[in-house]
């Protein structure tokens, strides 16, 4: 029955998403004979080689105009990711429901029997779609944005990924990508689910679970969002699904570049792997100090 609910409230959603979409290409639409007003205004002003107090005032209207217009296709905007957002919050709840259910379709199947290949794709799908944070003029990256972490009294819910530190068979511990399965408020402990391996929940206390980012920093906007350069992190080594130490070798210069990090290798000279690529939602603090 919830999972009816849920697939009706996508509907209504994505009938609403459309319209908001159509909106803005109107709002553009309406907007762009103002900009062409405004280019042709600079060109008969270079071409008389004077600003005279005509040019002037008529500058100042259309510009104020094309803010406002502006505004109005952000504000658009703005909805439209909420209204996203919402969708796929619904969709992770639904994928959650149909996991208790023992309910799965082909997009993702039950982790048993995915393939390898299969589970690394969807892991780079949800680091590309993790969405961009976009917060108005003077506002401060939330937590959970980037390198950003969690407030000290953050709860993860059921479907989050994180960090999660358990032991492996050997016996040595290791930070592996986890599901949190719940939270116990009276034990203030998470049962968390393997991502590489279904059904193999671990108990574990807050501090062996980091919570992964939920947005994107802008690099452009808001650089100090992002670990820098030479700052050490866990980082999920490429193909895996394990985190391992790393140093920052690069922040991302742009919204859809990833971080280049240096993660400790014993087999190299200098202790480190060559640079590589790793996307901003596998990367977290580390709060281990670094090896000397």
């Amino acid at each position: 029955m919830a999972l009816v609910s849920a697939d009706s409230r996508i509907a209504e959603l994505l009938t609403e998403l459309h319209q908001l979409i159509k909106q803005t290409q109107e709002e553009r639409s309406r907007s762009e004979h103002n900009l062409v007003n405004i280019q042709k205004t600079h060109e008969r002003m270079q071409t008389e080689n004077k600003i005279s107090p005509y040019y002037r005032t008529k500058l100042r209207g259309l510009y104020t105009t094309a803010k406002a217009d502006a505004e109005a296709e952000c504000n658009i905007l703005r909805k439209a990711l909420d209204k996203i957002a919402e969708i796929k919050s619904l969709l992770e709840e639904r994928r959650i429901a149909a996991k208790i259910a023992g309910l799965y379709n082909d997009s993702e199947p039950p982790r048993k029997t995915m393939r390898r290949g299969v589970l690394m794709t969807l892991l780079q799908q949800s680091a590309m779609t993790l969405p961009l944070w976009i917060g108005k003029p003077g506002d401060k990256p939330p937590p959970l944005c980037g390198a950003i972490p969690a407030s000290g009294d953050y709860v993860a819910r059921p479907g989050d990924k994180v960090a999660a530190r358990v032991k492996a068979v050997d016996g040595d511990e290791q930070w592996i990508l986890a599901e949190v399965v719940s939270y116990s408020h009276a034990t203030n402990k998470y049962e968390v689910d393997d991502i590489d391996e279904e059904g193999k929940e671990h108990t574990l206390s807050r501090r062996r679970v980091i919570p992964l980012p939920q947005w994107k920093a802008n690099p452009e906007t808001d650089p100090e969002a992002l670990f820098q350069k030479e700052q050490l992190v866990l980082a999920l080594y490429p193909q895996t699904t394990c985190f391992y130490r790393a140093l920052i070798h690069a922040p991302p210069q742009r919204p859809q570049d990833d971080y280049s990090v240096l993660f400790e290798d014993t087999s190299y000279a200098d202790g480190y792997s060559p640079p590589l690529n790793v996307a901003q939602r596998y990367v977290v603090a580390c709060k281990e100090p670094k090896k000397k």
